[in-house]
């Protein structure tokens, strides 16, 4: 028997795959190659889920901890006894502190409308208790805010059309790595003969295969994006049909535009002037231009205004014309789903307070009125995955804080629960997914019984609120009915699209034109223009123009730390997911840093030493590969490791301070500086046996 499903996990491509089932086990899963986006591929990390949900180390049982926090020593308990302690605790902390003292933190864990993140699975019961609501922060936020004011939406180009193209800039984004999918539209447009640049402090396996690369330093990407339509002005190139017809202040932002020529650009980005004049004349001379812009570019303290200065751009050039032309950062917003219904806000007893995900420590050691008594998480992994991971364990280590985790495997995090409930993996549930990064609808069916005691979220969060007496009746729907709820709204994009529809295929194309133009009527914004000033940016305190809102650290490092660390995605990890997958572990091998041969001399480092990163946050521990894959003045990493598994406790998120981005709260990841000096003993002992091998 085969069974229609989707990957659950925190990528654009969101795969429709197949899960072959023989005599009640899943034997088999591969991609759908009747998808248009997926196409039969699954990624390297994906094509080793059945093996992953079948893991030794998978949590089977409810656990209650019998050690101190962080040991992860625990004793095995029933549903109904973890259930029973869970609900009398909960309510005592609302009893005594108000529902605001419990804090729901929801991750990426999976992106399901049911079971995930994208419907915040659990909400209702959230909202009857009153409970802090959390703002999901970690991700992609600062660039929805910064794309918002300038489109009035998140959303922009259908990918599929990047297959029109004649210029592509993949700005800040390794598409091989996270989100390869796209790859096949992008081959497309190379074949007829489009222009493929790399935008991105790293030489990435994406950057490899463009034409051409440029490295600006981390950040500084708005001043190079302005720097670029300054080039597109003296070739007289900007498109003043589209311009006063649909945007609004291009006077102004004309004015702005003219404070970055190349040569000021130049010495902000470290690139040379020269190629900044070449691409931009390129811009200029384009049509269709393409950008895709996905969530690295954004992690900086100007990353909201750096999505909010890319999305001017083919306002500028009139590329919003085209099908390919435009740019690309989510396309969530395009399912026009019914969420109120789903989230059912209107069931708080009062307005509530919300809590930053990116601002854990902070939130669970300084928040005050009430303090956070009560820690449910859930498709998350912060103590891995949030910066400043020093912060996080010290807020988990509370021993007056009463800590739940719902997890398939025995994270960092889990070591510090009080009671641990085992959760179903992808193929055991019922589920409801869109892509961020394509326009399809897709339905993953259950394909198998869970193992041991395991529970989807929504079962868990059944059962415990009859446990704990809660009478609403929509705390009890079931999964089909949340999904029917979801469908019912009416919007145009879904018209067509049943249930009973998304049972017998699989997956639905949004009901949007193929292919699609966005904005060819208007934009959602207040004056319905590509908005090139924006009122409600300056009333929010953002200024009325799109501007260059420099990085705090990345791009000006001190003397103290002078190295830009950039930790982007590996290649086998998603997030922390699979990082304690014995193959892909090997695969990904222990954390690395890459360092440009001018920053290595310096520091005595060669090949294979290891090294200490670190500044006043945190450290952690690396082996050093010299490479001219980074530019002077970067370090590159990679995220995802589980501190159990490494020399020291620690990732690079040790060193990430928890910093809020310039809007939306948004994370900092890319905006760190750091130092790096070799750990003497380990070099001393590395040097030495790499010389007794070259002697045999």
């Amino acid at each position: 028997m085969d069974v229609h499903g989707a990957c659950p996990l925190d990528c654009p491509d969101t795969c429709s795959w197949i899960v072959t089932v023989e005599d009640g086990r899943a034997t088999r899963m591969r991609g759908n190659r009747d998808h248009p986006f997926t196409r039969g591929a699954l990624c390297a990390k994906v094509n080793h889920y059945l093996e992953h949900t079948q893991a030794a180390d998978r949590l089977l049982h409810p656990l209650r901890r019998v050690g101190r926090k962080g040991e992860g020593r625990f004793e095995r308990i029933s549903w109904d006894e973890a259930l029973h302690e869970i609900a009398e605790r909960l309510l005592a902390v609302r009893d005594e502190y108000g529902g605001e003292a419990i804090w729901p933190f929801q991750g990426t864990g999976t992106l399901g409308y049911i079971q995930g993140l994208e419907g915040r699975a659990g909400q209702r019961l959230w909202n009857v208790l009153g409970a802090s609501h959390h703002d999901m922060t970690i991700c992609s936020i600062a660039g929805g805010v910064g794309a918002r004011y300038t489109n009035g939406t998140n959303t922009g180009m259908d990918p599929e059309t990047f297959a029109h193209s004649k210029l592509i800039l993949l700005w800040g984004t390794n598409t091989l790595t996270s989100g390869h999918h796209l790859w096949k539209f992008i081959n497309a447009a190379k074949k007829d003969g489009a222009h493929l640049v790399a935008i991105d402090p790293l030489r990435t396996r994406t950057a490899d295969q463009a034409h051409e690369h440029l490295a600006p330093l981390p950040g500084t990407d708005t001043a190079l994006a302005l720097g670029l339509l300054h080039v597109v002005l003296d070739e007289g190139a900007e498109d003043r049909e589209y311009l006063a017809e649909r945007t609004l202040g291009w006077e102004e932002f004309r004015e702005r535009i003219l404070e970055f020529p190349p040569d000021r650009v130049a010495a902000i980005t470290g690139l040379p002037q020269e190629r900044i004049v070449e691409l931009g004349r390129r811009l200029a001379h384009t049509r269709p231009t393409g950008i895709r812009a996905t969530m690295g570019i954004q992690r900086h303290a100007g990353g909201g205004m750096a999505l909010r200065t890319l999305n001017a751009i083919p306002g500028v050039t009139g590329d919003w014309r085209y099908p390919g032309g435009g740019v690309s950062y989510s396309t969530s917003g395009y399912f026009g789903g019914d969420r109120a219904a789903l989230w059912r806000d209107d069931l708080r007893p009062g307005p509530v307070r919300s809590l930053a995900h990116t601002n854990i420590a902070a939130n669970l050691l300084d928040v005050d009125d009430p303090p956070i008594k009560a820690l449910v998480i859930y498709g998350a992994n912060p103590l891995s995955s949030n910066p400043g991971s020093a912060g996080v364990r010290k807020g988990l280590e509370r021993e007056d804080l009463f800590t739940v985790v719902m997890e398939q495997f025995p994270t960092d995090t889990v070591d510090y629960a009080d009671i641990v409930l085992p959760a179903t993996m992808q193929t055991e549930h019922l589920d409801l997914h869109e892509g961020y990064g394509h326009m399809y609808l897709l339905l993953n069916q259950p394909a198998v019984e869970p193992p041991g005691e395991a529970l989807s979220t929504t079962e868990t969060f059944r059962r415990l609120a009859r446990a704990m007496g809660l009478q609403d009746p929509s705390l009890y729907d079931s999964d089909e009915q949340l999904i029917r709820t979801l469908l019912g709204s009416g919007h145009p994009s879904l018209e067509g699209i049943t249930y009973e529809r998304l049972q017998a295929e699989g997956w639905v194309r949004l009901n949007y034109a193929t292919p699609f133009v966005p904005f060819a009527d208007g934009f959602p914004t207040p004056s319905g223009k590509l908005e090139l000033v924006s009122e409600k940016a300056a009333a929010d305190g953002y200024g009325r123009l799109p501007g260059y809102t420099p990085p705090a650290e990345a791009a000006t490092p001190s003397k103290e730390y002078p190295l830009a660390l950039l930790a982007p995605a590996s290649h086998w990890f998603l997030n922390s997911t699979f990082a304690n997958h014995p193959g892909l572990q090997a695969r990904a091998g222990g954390p690395r840093i890459e360092l440009h041969p001018d920053d290595a001399v310096t520091r005595g480092l060669q090949t294979g030493d290891e090294a200490r990163v670190y500044n006043g946050r945190g450290e952690f521990v690396a082996a050093v590969e010299v490479s001219d894959r980074v530019r002077p003045g970067v370090v590159a990493s990679t995220k995802g490791h589980w501190l159990k598994h490494v020399r020291g406790g620690a990732n690079a998120n040790a060193t990430v301070p928890e910093r809020d981005s310039d809007m939306g709260r948004g994370a900092v990841f890319h905006d760190n500086g750091v130092q790096v000096e070799a750990v003497p003993a380990a070099v001393a002992t590395a040097r030495r046996s790499a010389a007794q091998l070259e002697d045999l």
